[in-house]
């Protein structure tokens, strides 16, 4: 191992530590407001605007900048499902930050709800599954249907879990895609380009830098039924699946 990567362990040592502290203090700050806004679902729009203070908070005290492309714009009223490629714990507050004009409800893993602090706002604000019980995958159908009824848009992760550092973009389970076409509504493909490079799970990596964004040209679902499911899975993945491969092709020939 050479002497420069050894020497860079006290660095990343202290980034992971900075992260949880820019994690930490605007709730700590803010905590009756953000506790006043989650009192009521009719108030939860205020809290998205808080959520995205504290992300931009975060991303940028982490020394990051971003560049988001959007192919295509959302409709201010209107519901969507968002989907992305999940490799890093900035995932949340990069899509927050991304998607501004629009209040969304993530759906995912109860095991974020331990984390002390953030876990208790995630349990509240956010659908919670848990993937091995199959009645757990049922009622985030029954709560996410009644988010989008009232407005709102919906946001899944459809790896379900962070893959391996090796795998590129693991496969996609079907759950966002039958939410989508059940209701009717557009699915947002989205590719974040660089997060697993900047801040993935592995503890001793990362550092400051660019953070990029693609939102693609949206999947309408409207009169499709759920025997599409596979269909709109599969070419949901292959549009972010070609973004990211053709980053990986482009590091290579600039590597040369």
């Amino acid at each position: 191992m050479s002497l420069m990567r050894y020497l860079k362990y006290p660095f990343w040592l202290f980034y992971r530590i900075w992260f949880y502290i820019l994690v930490a203090l605007p709730i700590i700050v803010l905590l009756p407001i953000l506790l006043i806004s989650i009192s009521r679902e009719k108030w939860y729009p205020f809290f998205m605007r808080l959520a995205r203070f504290w992300s931009r908070f975060i991303l940028h005290g982490m020394g990051f900048r971003l560049k988001i492309e959007k192919q295509q714009e959302l409709v201010k009223g209107k519901s969507y499902m968002l989907i992305a490629n999940h490799t890093s714990m900035i995932d949340i507050m990069l899509m927050l930050v991304t998607v501004t004009n629009h209040p969304f409800v993530f759906v995912g893993k109860k095991e974020l709800a331990k984390i002390p602090l953030f876990g208790f706002f995630y349990r509240k604000t956010c659908i919670l599954v848990d993937r091995s019980d199959a009645k757990s995958r049922q009622a985030v159908f029954k709560s996410a249907q009644r988010r989008l009824n009232s407005g709102l848009s919906i946001c899944i992760f459809p790896e379900g879990l962070v893959p391996e550092e090796n795998i590129i973009l693991d496969k996609f389970k079907d759950g966002a895609f039958r939410l989508a076409i059940n209701h009717q509504i557009p699915l947002v493909p989205v590719t974040f380009h660089d997060n697993k490079k900047r801040f993935s799970y592995i503890f001793f990596s990362g550092g400051p830098g660019l953070l990029r964004v693609t939102i693609h040209p949206f999947i309408e679902t409207e009169g499709l039924t759920t025997e599409s499911t596979a269909r709109v899975r599969d070419e949901a993945r292959n549009i972010i699946l070609k973004t990211l491969e053709n980053d990986q092709k482009k590091k290579a020939v600039q590597g040369k």
